[in-house]
Formats: structure tokens, sequence, C-alpha cells
């Protein structure tokens, strides 16, 4: 069923706000480009009208903190299905760029500026010419689609194709227009797909083996992970919403960046706000926000959905501090902060952790 949406105005007598429309969907890129949050917090556009295969040009092209890109095709004037067949003939196109290409599309766009300068700067951390491209998603923006076509995209998503499509709808009230928007798919499933379909550049791709990796970041204790019982991700949608892939029963197996893997898991509860997520003390049971060495850090956006921190709890099977993590070359590893890895690597790597981790 074509998805629906619409505003009311809160009042003792609720009023719906009358729909509208942007004099052009060309309005709507121009507004992405200057607050891509239209899209998502965590999106750096790099390319616009970037030049594809027969003079064709793709709307938009963004980067994400893994150097995994996304391909933003807004529908205009063409049919649904249209729409969709040409994103996915553009990914095909997106799937070959080189990182020499991809840095020139950046520097046509922001007028000379250096893409590992700037991404360094939006994201704090370097970028990864390994890790360029090395996965994609296709975002599909519309006012609406038929149902057809919302089929036709959720049937692809479902078999671990990365596309997504991003409704918006304009309204009027007391003079102004405002701009809603709605995702056909949850944004961190379509993102889990992204990172678990595309092996890096030469790998072969394989079964997921049913193990979860787990990126854990090296600015959080790890030591009070460990003592807790836990594993968590935050600063915005892209670092916390793939936590929602991990279920009660779930192993995982968690890795430090830049320095290795540091333990083994079960997890034994799904993923829960940092204002709600419980520790054990020794003076019983307290919130985390009052315990956490992280907790004053944590609590400046706990009530902020988006860059709030999430938690799973974790039945440590065996742990070891970070100046001891496990690593050498040829172990997996991936900035997602939880992903289902298909790559042969992945295979290796389990196989080799059950020597290092009392499993």
């Amino acid at each position: 069923m074509p998805i629906h949406h619409a505003i009311w105005q809160v009042s003792e007598k609720p009023t719906p706000l009358q729909a509208s429309k942007l004099v052009a969907e060309e309005q709507l890129r121009e507004m992405i480009i200057q607050d891509p949050r239209i899209l998502s917090n965590d999106w750096m556009i790099i390319g616009r009208e970037v030049p594809t295969y027969a003079s064709c040009r793709l709307d938009l092209l963004a980067i994400q903190p893994d150097g995994s890109l996304v391909l933003i095709e807004l529908k205009r004037h063409r049919t649904p299905r249209e729409v969709v067949a040409q994103s996915i003939d553009y990914a095909s196109w997106l799937d070959d760029l080189t990182a020499d290409r991809i840095v020139q599309i950046y520097a046509a766009y922001s007028g000379g500026g250096n893409l590992q300068g700037d991404f360094q700067k939006r994201f704090g951390a370097p970028l990864d010419e390994d890790s360029l491209n090395a996965s994609h998603q296709i975002i599909i923006v519309a006012s609406e689609l038929d149902s057809s076509t919302e089929r036709i995209v959720a049937y692809l998503n479902a078999r671990d194709i990365a596309i997504n499509v991003l409704f918006f709808k304009v309204f009027e009230h007391a003079g102004q227009k405002l701009l809603s928007r709605a995702w056909m798919i949850d944004p961190g499933e379509t993102q889990a797909n992204a990172a678990a379909t595309t092996p890096s550049k030469g790998e072969s791709k394989e079964p997921w083996n049913g193990e979860f990796y787990v990126s854990y970041g090296a600015d959080r204790s790890w030591e009070d992970a460990r003592k807790y019982g836990f594993i968590s991700g935050g600063g915005g949608t892209w670092y916390s919403q793939t936590l929602k892939l991990l279920s009660p029963g779930n192993r995982v197996w968690v890795r430090i960046p830049q320095t290795g893997y540091v333990g083994v898991g079960e997890v034994t509860e799904a993923m829960q706000s940092v204002k709600d997520f419980t520790v054990v003390t020794s003076n019983g049971t307290r919130p985390a926000l009052e315990v956490l060495r992280d907790a004053k850090g944590f609590a400046h956006t706990a009530d902020d959905s988006e860059q709030a921190e999430y938690f799973v709890r974790v039945n440590w099977l065996d742990t070891v501090d970070a100046a001891h993590a496990f690593n050498e070359v040829g172990l997996f590893g991936n900035q997602n902060t939880v992903c289902q890895p298909r790559a042969a690597k992945w295979w290796h790597t389990v196989e080799r952790l059950k020597t290092v981790f009392k499993v």
C-alpha cells in the first residue's frame, strides 16, 4: 500500500495542514545541498549532476563515515519504475568508480576542495582509500510511488540490495511551506545491507555464517563495556541504528578500530537508549548515566533520538583489555557499528578468533 503522511495542528480542534508543492523538485535538491540533514545527519554531499553513462547525470552523490557512497536520485518527472531502473543503472556505474575519479567529482562539486581533508573535518577520522566506495546505497527521493514500485523496492531490499525511498511532502501553514519526510524502509536496515553485501575489492562474496561483527569506538570505555556487559554506539543514526540488527542469542565478535579484537559474547537484550539502560553494580542496579565513565558525554545527547547513545546488553564469553587486543594481517575490519559480513575474510577471521578466545 502506498505510504501517506500528513501534519495536524495541535489544538482543541485538531486541523490538518493543507498539502502544497514545491515550485520544482530542483528546489528540493538545492535544499538538500544547503542542509544534507534533510536526508541524514551522517552524509556528506560530494557531487551534484554527476555525468554517468551516455550523458546521463546523477542528481546527488554523498559519502558516509566509512567511505561508502550514497547514490541519491530525485524522481522529477519520470515514472516511478523509470527512476528505479535508472538508479540501478547508475549503481552499476558507481560500482566501478575509482578513488581518483571520486576525488575529481568532489573537486568539481566543491570548487577545488580536498576530499581527504574535508572528510577528516566532517567525520573526525581519516578517509581510508581501501574502504572508499567499498559499498553503496541507492536512495530515491519522491513525493509518492505507486504500489507496484514500492513492492519492487521492498523486494530488492529484502534480497540485500541496499535501496530505499525517502518520501517528502510539502504543507502550508501561516503563509509558510513546511517539508516533512518519511522513510519507506528503516535506514539502518539499508545501511546494514550495504555493509553486508559488498565485500572489499577483490574479495569473493560468501554466505553469512550467522555471527556478527561489532566495531566498538576507541573513544569509548572498553573497560566499562567489559565490566558491565554491553556494546554501544551513538553520535548519529549511522553509528547507532545497525545495533537494531542484534537480538538475544546472537553471537558478536568485538573489534576496536586500529587496535584489534577484544571480545566475544552473546546478546541478551535488544537495543535500548542510554536513558533506559541500567548496569549492575556492587550497590545494586543503577542507571548507566550515573555509573559509566562516559556518562557525562552521553548525557549531553540523551534527549536527542538521533544523536543519543544506544546500548545492547551482552554476556561476555571471553574478553581482553585493549592492550592485549588480537590483531594480525588478513583479519576482517569494518567501520559500521554492527554488520553481517559476507566476505570470505570473515570466515577466516572467525576461525582465527576461535583459536584465541575461549568460546
